[in-house]
């Protein structure tokens, strides 16, 4: 069985695993605990953090390690929305529709039960958000920006450093979803001017339930989780120690692949989409054309069932996906699709198949086990 739904979790590499096994066998300890076996675990988790502040390009307090990509959104929409409130009394938000679900409903929540204003910008036909209209949509009373790096479903990659600049010229805080860039785009927080980022674990090679938000220390941030006051009082709970271990091991691994697996990845990726499209009528590109995830190849196939091409596709031994994971089950269209200008008939015929970054080989079979399967559906029982 081949696995190409990369975009919904990895596996956990095996350095990862080697890293993390001494915190959860000898130094096992709580990290807040004054004897030996905890301080060698609080010793372990100031390394970690170390590290993966060093990898963003920010302070070592600046990162909250979090139970992963959602938890990390939950709180800086939240945290840096409530923070806002609190301390300037803004409570206006812009975003756009075409975000995680963990952003939106984040978003809803402070709309509903706090009286936030929210600004969903528009996104072109490729899933792109145009500076300009950010801009617009900046008021006085703006507490946060907070928009994706890179799409999961149909990874297009946002001008994050252009949509940070127009937020900073405005003296808006910018917080950037970055849990699917990791690994394939820069996370320099000062070539891309964030003030928040957002990462998951499991997307590098680290194990589930594994994150950081990353938030720059003069922005108030109001805590999600109240208790015994870690991750300096942003974040209570005891520490996961060996997952932070693995955490800044997998995204330091994947940093210093990043820029030869990006090249290596894009260029199969390009052949596999080039092939699909010349094998399969029905066919046609979501996403941008050229700003877009190097791993990430994602279509449409009017006339067909999404859902039935993918069931058709692991028959033949390649798994992947309609979309998002955390969206799996629903019978709804994707609302990234729909938001992009894609009907809501064709965005259920959505496929995507997204890439290891280890991938080294043409995935032509793949591709023409795309043409079967679209074939196979098409034709009927």
């Amino acid at each position: 069985m081949l696995y190409l739904d990369n975009a919904a979790t990895t596996p956990v590499r095996p350095e990862v695993l080697d890293a993390m096994m001494p915190y959860l066998t000898r130094w096992f300890g709580n990290p807040s605990s004054h004897h030996t076996v905890g301080e060698a675990a609080a010793d372990a988790l100031a390394d970690a953090r170390a590290r993966v502040a060093r990898v963003l390009g920010m302070r070592t307090g600046d990162v909250v390690f979090t139970s992963g990509g959602t938890e990390a959104n939950n709180l800086a929409v939240k945290g840096i929305g409530l923070g806002a409130w609190q301390s300037r009394g803004k409570r206006h938000l812009v975003t756009t529709p075409i975000e995680h679900e963990s952003i939106l409903e984040s978003a809803s929540y402070l709309e509903r039960l706090h009286g936030f204003a929210v600004t969903r910008l528009p996104v072109d036909e490729y899933g792109r958000v145009d500076p300009d209209a950010l801009a617009r949509a900046v008021t006085g009373d703006t507490a946060l920006v907070s928009i994706g790096y890179a799409n999961n479903e149909v990874g297009t990659i946002q001008d994050a450093a252009a949509l940070a600049a127009t937020a900073r010229e405005h003296g808006v805080p910018f917080h950037v979803d970055g849990v699917q860039a990791a690994g394939w785009l820069p996370l320099s927080a000062a070539e891309l001017g964030f003030d928040a980022i957002s990462l998951a674990g499991h997307k590098l090679g680290a194990p589930k339930g594994t994150g950081v938000l990353a938030v720059r220390g003069r922005i108030p941030l109001e805590p999600l989780l109240h208790g015994g006051g870690q991750e300096r009082g942003r974040r209570s709970g005891t520490e996961d120690v060996a997952g932070a271990v693995g955490f800044a091991t997998a995204l330091e691994l994947a940093e210093g692949e990043r820029a030869e697996a990006s090249a290596r990845v894009s260029a199969i990726r390009d052949r596999f989409i080039a092939r699909v499209l010349a094998t399969v009528p029905a066919a046609a590109v979501t996403g941008d054309p050229v700003h877009r995830l190097p791993g990430t190849a994602s279509f449409t196939f009017a006339g067909t069932s999404g859902e039935a091409v993918l069931l058709e596709l692991e028959r033949r031994g390649v798994v992947s996906s309609s979309g998002s994971a955390c969206a799996a089950g629903s019978d709804d269209p994707s609302h990234v699709l729909v938001a992009m200008g894609v009907t809501p008939a064709v965005a259920q015929t959505a496929v995507r198949l997204t890439f290891p970054h280890s991938l080294r080989e043409p995935l032509d079979a793949v591709a023409d086990a795309v043409a079967a399967s679209v074939t196979a559906v098409q034709s009927g029982p």
